[in-house]
């Protein structure tokens, strides 16, 4: 049986794609069955569009405050039948109402290897510091910024020559690789949460 999933973006929507991409090929068992955001102009909602996926916009601004705001798309969700929720450039801080309703069942994708600078301008965060190696973090939300238990993560080397924007470029190849193989491992892994990580059980294949 395949997963109902959610996606969740406020922007293009690089992330949500290369789930999708995934799915479509059945390297995940999972089908979307919503594209949500909170930005009519998000260009995610129209490439979701184009890919004859169900979409709805629903404008944070329209709402008195965020716990409403998120009842709102709590509500959507439900309507959708949702399992999982996949934040994919979702550029919202979510309230406790909203993690509450999916414990454990939602994702998010950070550019940092998280502990690691958390927050907005991750990259530039590295440089700053300037350690040698950067990278992405997918994990399970929970009611902290960045912070829940972390699925997967991938490594990248940050150069001397990097600015801001090539830093970035090359985590986002690695966040496309990473996102979906945390969810494939989700949906077809028996897991379990040991302090801050997910720990996966041994599959037969590996003795």
């Amino acid at each position: 049986m395949k997963a109902r999933v959610a996606i969740l973006l406020s922007g293009r929507g690089s992330n949500f794609l290369a789930l999708q991409a995934a799915i479509a090929r059945g390297a995940i068992p999972a089908e979307i069955v919503l594209v949500l955001s909170n930005r009519k102009s998000a260009a995610g909602l129209r490439s979701a569009a184009e890919l004859g996926l169900p979409t709805l916009c629903l404008p944070h601004g329209e709402a008195p405050s965020r716990e409403a705001h998120d009842e709102r798309v709590v509500a959507a969700l439900a309507a959708a039948a949702a399992e999982w929720i996949c934040l994919a450039g979702y550029m919202r801080l979510l309230s406790p109402v909203f993690v509450r309703a999916f414990p454990r069942r939602i994702l998010n994708v950070h550019p940092s290897l998280l502990p690691a600078f958390p927050g907005l301008h991750a990259q530039r965060q590295a440089l700053e510091h300037g350690v040698r190696v950067s990278g992405c973090t997918v994990h399970l939300v929970d009611e902290e910024l960045d912070h829940g238990p972390i699925v997967e993560q991938r490594a990248v080397p940050v150069r001397s020559g990097d600015t801001e924007e090539t830093l970035a470029d090359r985590i986002l190849v690695q966040e496309h690789r990473a996102y979906p193989e945390a969810l494939r491992r989700l949906l077809t892994r028996r897991w379990t949460i040991v302090g801050r990580r997910v720990v996966f059980a041994r599959s037969r294949s590996a003795g």
